[in-house]
């Protein structure tokens, strides 16, 4: 499996897989840091090129994951690895705690080291869910979407495509939240919030708009 970037978030998809005892034929791809070295801790190969990249999936492992945030940077890689013949794929730690009925998880999420999923909750492609956060009964996780370390939803809830929740925000039942919307950390969401919005505070309350994403 390639691992798209080589450094921070990257280096705790690298844990994750390590957790589950899937280190065999993993590498790195970055072409943009020129710091990185040939191998990651003098273990893994690091790709630097698209022919190198190409070469990988047809003779070793077509398979890829995102190690980087930001939503609209994850979708633009997703699309560049899926052009070259890469399999999107998801990685879950072992140390998460996913609930037994009624969950779906899609292609290409990365859920992170102590996150609890309970019943019922639908993770759509791409979605990274960090560190030590918690999403309750019945919700939905946009494509694409990021939750910071310690983000709380509660149940019944509904988060948009290409949303940041940032850490430590919490969002109460039932609320729905649109496209495009940045929360800030420590935030708590108490009201529906609509697309491309930037929302702050206790309670959030809108403190800008976003220009509309457009793919």
């Amino acid at each position: 499996m390639i691992i798209v970037g080589a450094k921070g978030f990257a280096k705790e998809v690298l844990e994750v897989l390590h957790q589950g005892k899937q280190l065999e034929n993993v590498a790195f791809f970055d072409d943009v840091n020129a710091d990185i070295p040939k191998l990651l801790y003098e273990i893994f190969p690091v790709l630097t090129t698209a022919e190198a990249v190409l070469s990988y999936f047809k003779n070793t492992d077509n398979r890829f994951t995102i190690g980087i945030g930001n939503p609209v940077l994850r979708k633009k890689l997703y699309d560049k690895f899926t052009a070259l013949g890469g399999v999107f794929t998801s990685t879950v730690s072992p140390l998460a705690r996913i609930g037994n009925y009624g969950n779906t998880i899609a292609e290409g999420c990365n859920i992170m080291t102590g996150t609890v999923i309970t019943n019922d909750v639908t993770i759509e492609k791409g979605v990274l869910i960090n560190l030590n956060c918690t999403v309750g009964h019945d919700c939905k996780i946009g494509t694409f979407s990021e939750m910071s370390p310690g983000v709380s939803i509660s149940g019944n809830c509904t988060i948009g495509a290409f949303s940041v929740l940032g850490t430590n925000a919490t969002v109460l039942p039932k609320i729905t939240i649109g496209q495009n919307v940045v929360i800030g950390a420590g935030s708590v969401v108490t009201k529906d919030l609509p697309d491309n919005c930037l929302v702050v505070g206790i309670p959030a309350k809108i403190i800008k708009e976003l220009t509309p994403l457009s793919f």
